[in-house]
């Protein structure tokens, strides 16, 4: 069966964004970017919500198209093009590059995709993680903590009255200073 990875960057202090939406802060160089290339392009989908696909809709298709990109930035928009994507949105009509739009988080249907021939599901953003979280269907934890607090924005994790156990199952540390949190759920082990 398939798992559920949920694959975020966040500060020190918990944030994935500041109040006004900037990531400039993420400390992506090309020994990062060629490890998220490294997982990433194993996976069988990206599950993202309206606000993240469509920041990543506004640079990846033709990021690959200035030749003053390094190698890294062009293989992750190869990755991103041609990698199915699944945007959960009520509002989106119309998406390009292998994706699907589905309005709602159905447990059911999340299972059945689950349960589906291929890599692990990318799941990203704060708010369809949240929803995630809230039914039980993340079985994977992959946090970048960056170096630097932001002091306000956007939190990784929403407050929940749910405490959710979880086991370090890796880390690392890259020469940014960015860490590598990796953690799995119990369940996930005990398969």
């Amino acid at each position: 069966m398939r798992k559920i990875v949920l694959m975020m960057s966040m500060s020190l202090d918990g944030f994935i964004e500041g109040p006004n939406r900037e990531i400039d802060w993420h400390l992506v160089d090309d020994e990062l970017h060629h490890h998220f290339n490294d997982v990433l392009k194993e996976m069988g989908a990206f599950l993202n919500g309206r606000v993240t696909y469509q920041l990543m809709a506004d640079f990846w298709p033709t990021a690959d198209a200035d030749p003053h990109r390094s190698g890294p930035v062009v293989e992750y928009a190869r990755i991103w093009r041609n990698m199915p994507k699944i945007v959960f949105s009520r509002t989106l009509r119309h998406a390009d590059w292998h994706t699907t739009i589905v309005s709602d988080v159905v447990v059911e249907d999340i299972l059945a995709l689950k349960a589906q021939d291929g890599g692990d599901l990318a799941l990203g953003g704060a708010a369809l993680a949240a929803e995630f979280l809230r039914h039980d269907l993340v079985d994977e934890f992959r946090v970048y903590v960056h170096p630097i607090l932001v002091g306000r924005g956007q939190r990784l994790f929403a407050e929940s009255d749910e405490l959710t156990a979880l086991r370090l199952v890796d880390s690392r540390r890259f020469g940014n200073g960015v860490v590598l949190l990796h953690y799995v759920r119990p369940h996930v082990i005990d398969r």
